[in-house]
């Protein structure tokens, strides 16, 4: 079957971009029909080949705005052609739209006045897409209303599970859950957060922090509230911040290409490749605008997602990216002002938790830009690498996967991480009291045993009463079980008779 519109450009005119994930393609139906996989066309309505102009004004009109192909099909382009389209229908909005990102794109102008006498119109459908502020274009009336600017500019499409993640409000949320407890029981809940998600954090990219490390990255996300502009200085000392080794250590964007590898020989094991450095330092400008102003006008969980992801698809260091992009994560929620201060959301750890869907969200962007380079080893470890592309993948891209998994991950350090660790933290007390009331026994063996039974469902095992025999008598690791399931259970019971005025797992809202 041939292809229309977006995907027939790109595949005739061989752009080096990635292949459209829902093409348009010429089918036995009788009108457009709209599936998951593509848009099927009829034969009658299908533009004449070789007629990129039709195909592009028919993709705006029946499959949105795919920026990739715009900015990459624009040089491909005659200002002729453009301008007979635009004869055709003065006022038609496809073909403003197009006029409009080709003379973006391209520097140049399709006529030198064009008489327009119609009203704006939105670049982006906002039934179809999460908009941003709007740039006007008067020469076209056209309104480039993007998340981003026609440097750089995601797409977010509005998704089912966007839409419920947003209702959910996971910031309003989570202040209720702060409000709720006292000073000291969130004190205990967030000493957690932190360092469990530096260690998680960490566990991503296959590593254990140090101490030293771990007490540097738990500063730096304690920091994460203090109002500070995303530049090439600060991220520099981020960088260098959380990497130990002096040669590993930033003090500018990197200067070399890196690439990451799954760990397999030759050049087949390479699984992405960044831009080139002399790219870079103009994406990193573009991305740096995003999240210091763009980022502003957005939901923050969504600015926050979108910031994260394109941080890492960028790799602008040699080393600690991944760690970086996690915690740029909650630099930009906690900018937005919508946490209370200190508050933290441990998404590692629900990433960690889902890493294998953290790891299909990254391979959305990284599989077909890893298609675009040539990789020829070139000594042991080192590669020669020939782009087919220029950087117009890395500035213009679709970040609806990435808002989906940032917003459900924020969801899930609330509603999992947080409340199960208050939880715990409060039946731990519960039981430690009532023992510590009753036996004498010492501090920390009292902890580790109060501590065993909660996690394993209110029992310590034959090989745990073992090795605490000889200072631990056996009807105190029996009233040790006793309370553990008595307040396992009380929870439970709460659980299940949960009213609006109780979470599912027990904490008062």
């Amino acid at each position: 079957m041939a292809y229309v519109g977006y995907e027939y450009v790109r595949s005739s005119l061989a752009l080096p971009i990635f292949e459209v994930r829902r093409p348009a393609l010429v089918k036995p139906v009788t009108r457009i029909m709209s599936s998951a996989e593509a848009l099927g066309v009829p034969a009658s309505l299908a533009p004449a080949d070789g007629d990129f102009v039709a195909h592009l004004l028919f993709a705006l009109k029946h499959e949105g705005v795919n920026l990739q192909v715009l900015a990459s099909a624009s040089q491909h382009l005659a200002a002729s052609d453009l301008a007979a389209a635009l004869a055709a229908t003065p006022n038609g909005q496809y073909v403003r739209m197009l006029c409009s990102a080709w003379e973006h794109f391209t520097g140049n102008q399709v006529v030198a006045q064009p008489v327009i006498t119609a009203g704006y119109v939105d670049l982006f459908d906002e039934g179809r897409y999460y908009t941003g502020g709007t740039d006007r274009d008067s020469r076209w009336r056209v309104n480039f209303n993007g998340l981003g600017t026609w440097d750089y500019c995601v797409t977010v499409e509005r998704t089912p599970a966007i839409r419920d993640g947003l209702d959910f409000d996971v910031l309003g949320a989570t202040r209720d859950f702060a409000a709720s407890l006292n000073s000291e029981l969130l004190d205990r809940t967030l000493t957690w957060a932190y360092l469990h998600e530096t260690q998680d954090s960490y566990a991503i990219e296959k590593e254990a922090p140090s101490e030293d490390k771990a007490r540097t990255f738990i500063h730096l996300l304690r920091q994460a509230h203090k109002p500070r502009t995303l530049d090439e200085a600060y991220l520099v000392e981020l960088q260098a911040s959380i990497v130990s080794n002096p040669y590993n250590q930033a003090v500018q964007y990197r200067t070399e290409q890196n690439w990451l590898s799954d760990g397999g020989r030759g050049a087949l094991g390479v699984t992405f490749v960044p831009p080139r450095p002399d790219d870079l330092p103009a994406l990193m400008d573009a991305w740096s605008r995003f999240a210091n102003d763009t980022a502003k006008h957005l939901d923050p969980l969504m600015a926050a997602s979108i910031a994260s992801f394109g941080f890492v698809y960028l790799h602008p260091f040699m080393d600690g990216n991944g760690r970086l992009s996690r915690f740029l994560f909650h630099k930009v929620l906690c900018q937005s002002g919508q946490l209370p201060d200190g508050m933290l959301l441990p998404v590692s750890v629900a990433m960690k938790r889902h890493e294998a869907q953290y790891l299909s969200v990254l391979q959305d962007f990284s599989r077909p830009a890893r298609a675009l380079v040539n990789a020829r080893a070139a000594g042991e470890g080192d590669f020669e690498f020939t782009f087919k592309c220029d950087d117009t993948i890395f500035r213009f891209w679709d970040a609806t996967r990435c808002v989906e998994f940032g917003l459900s991950m924020a969801r899930e350090a609330l509603e999992v991480e947080l409340r199960n660790e208050t939880n715990f933290i409060v039946h731990f007390d519960a039981v430690r009291k009532q023992i510590d009331d009753q036996y004498d026994l010492r501090g920390s063996t009292l902890a580790t045993l109060v501590s065993i039974a909660l996690n394993n469902g209110g029992a310590i095992s034959n090989k745990k009463r073992k090795r605490y025999a000889d200072e631990v008598a056996p009807q105190i690791f029996d009233a040790i079980e006793r309370k553990a399931r008595e307040v396992l259970t009380d929870a439970l019971d709460e659980s299940d008779g949960a009213t609006d005025d109780t979470d599912r797992d027990g904490v008062p809202r």
